[in-house]
């Protein structure tokens, strides 16, 4: 896929996005203020690990009804955070990294978040899907997430041949144009979600059947 190509596919996207539905980390970082939207980014993004995007809502408005900010959050029981968050994928062990990364906020930070990779890698539980999500939509400042899906399509793509993600986000930082690192996430969060899917992607569907090389992929539709 030549520079050209890669135009064309992200208009494409762009234009199919529109139709489905916004990951709700997203949305996070759209309805809430300047001040808080990084840390409330952070929360979502650590519930939605593993986790289905209907659920991490309800589990994101949960916590955040509760504690909007670290120094509310760092002062609840794990028990109370847990019940605010279930059912999220792996919950117990959600609650306890929430805690803990607002009560070092507090502690250490005076409960700003890091606005850098390296600044929120230091946090336990926090991995580079997460760190760039609160970069790019907690400061929107430049950072590519790539999840399973990003990880996945540009795989297909043959725009990338990496076997993890965090390979696939470094050969990407080095060809993919820099005006493209942060929608990348969401329009290929919702591709992957309702067309590109992991077990017979759509492809007949598919408006980027012509550009894909659809390496990896055995069955489709």
């Amino acid at each position: 896929m030549q520079d050209a190509e890669i135009t064309k596919v992200f208009q494409i996207l762009k234009k199919e996005y529109a139709r489905f539905k916004t990951p709700y980390v997203t949305v996070v970082s759209e309805d809430t203020s300047e001040q808080l939207r990084p840390y409330h980014v952070l929360i979502s993004c650590i519930l939605s690990l593993r986790t289905k995007d209907n659920v991490t809502a309800a589990a994101t408005k949960g916590i955040l009804a509760i504690g909007d900010t670290p120094e509310r959050v760092a002062a609840l029981s794990t028990e109370v955070i847990e019940r605010a968050i279930y059912p999220a994928g792996f919950y117990r062990t959600k609650a306890v990294t929430i805690k803990n990364i607002s009560r070092e906020l507090v502690r250490d930070y005076n409960s700003v978040v890091s606005d850098t990779i390296e600044g929120l890698l230091k946090f336990k539980g926090v991995g580079r899907k997460t760190a760039n999500l609160v970069v790019t939509l907690g400061y929107g400042l430049p950072g590519i997430c790539v999840d399973t899906h990003v990880h996945r399509i540009t795989n297909h793509w043959g725009y990338v041949s990496t076997k993890n993600p965090d390979k696939t986000e470094i050969v990407l930082r080095q060809k993919l144009p820099k005006r493209y690192w942060i929608p990348i996430n969401d329009y290929l969060v919702a591709y992957g979600q309702n067309l590109c899917k992991p077990v017979s992607p759509h492809c007949s569907e598919c408006k980027l059947y012509k550009y894909c090389e659809r390496i990896g992929v055995k069955k489709h539709r």
